[in-house]
């Protein structure tokens, strides 16, 4: 956790006493600190809360809120489970609910504001383009995973979503340059996903990565990478806003590849009505159900 300081103190300043009882609490309790008010923090170190906001520019930052999500940004990773949970368990149940919505319109917000119209652009034209789609997420990354493999099927044939239940290095072995790979995974990011993206990218193919944010370890892999924010209100990975990046992904695919996306609807159409896949409004009205 040192290292953490070192990034934080860029200028080299040296701290008072007083911020540097703040500093010493954030690199002993940082699973908890991070996510305090400086009101809270204040608090637990005897400090005033006007004390702990000017420690924020004393570490070259803007204001507190961007020193707190710049050791959000560091420490996000290194939180277990238990850790997680443990600031869950704090909150009464009265907040919970409020909580945990306002977390992810918050994290919605977030990426709006972070996101690089021009990377998203550069993403879309790259798998539209692409031979082959890969498209893997392990453990709680494997929902928007499939989410986005299931998708990209109506506009591609050559999608493979890679799945835990067969060896992973068997489903990407002839994954090359003219094939895309999408690794999704956030914090605490999965080792697995990191080296199918490394294999990937040294059989040439252009790697796509859909992350947290820039110090994510697949951020350093990825010849082009998605951000979504994900900050954590409980143990459970906040999705909200990577689901809705995903969303605007499969969007825009589709309407680079409109012509042939509008046949294999209507062909899917057809389809489904022969097979009864879904209630059709005519069922509902003979039966009665709203």
């Amino acid at each position: 956790m040192q290292d953490l300081f070192r990034r934080l103190n860029q200028g080299g300043r040296r701290l008072s006493k007083g911020h540097r009882l703040i500093a010493d609490y954030i690199v002993k309790n940082y699973d908890k600190a991070v996510f305090m008010t400086a009101a809270m923090l204040g608090e637990c170190v005897g400090m005033s809360e006007s004390t702990v906001v000017r420690f924020a520019p004393a570490l070259g930052y803007e204001g507190y809120p961007q020193l707190q999500r710049a050791l959000q940004e560091l420490v996000r990773h290194r939180l277990t489970a238990a850790q997680r949970f443990e600031m869950t368990s704090e909150m009464s149940q009265s907040q919970i609910l409020q909580t945990v919505l306002r977390a992810d319109m918050q994290n919605i917000r977030a990426t709006i504001e972070d996101l690089n119209e021009q990377v998203f652009e550069s993403v879309v034209e790259r798998i539209a383009k692409a031979r082959e789609i890969y498209v893997m997420g392990v453990r709680a990354a494997s929902s928007p995973a499939q989410f986005l493999a299931y998708y990209l099927h109506f506009v591609s044939n050559h999608v493979h979503a890679t799945t835990e239940m067969i060896d992973i290095s068997e489903q990407i072995a002839r994954v090359s340059e003219d094939d895309v790979f999408i690794g999704i995974s956030f914090p605490r990011y999965s080792a697995r996903t990191m080296d199918a993206m490394r294999y990937a990218k040294s059989r040439g193919a252009q790697v796509i990565g859909i992350t947290d944010g820039p110090m994510s370890p697949l951020f350093e892999v990825s010849t082009e990478c998605l951000m979504a924010r994900t900050d954590i209100a409980s143990f459970v990975d906040s999705l909200a806003a990577p689901f809705s990046l995903i969303n605007a992904l499969i969007v825009s695919v589709g309407l680079k590849r409109r012509e042939e996306l509008s046949e294999h609807l209507v062909l899917l159409e057809e389809i489904w009505r022969s097979n009864r896949t879904y209630i059709e409004r005519e069922m509902q009205d003979k039966t009665g159900d709203p």
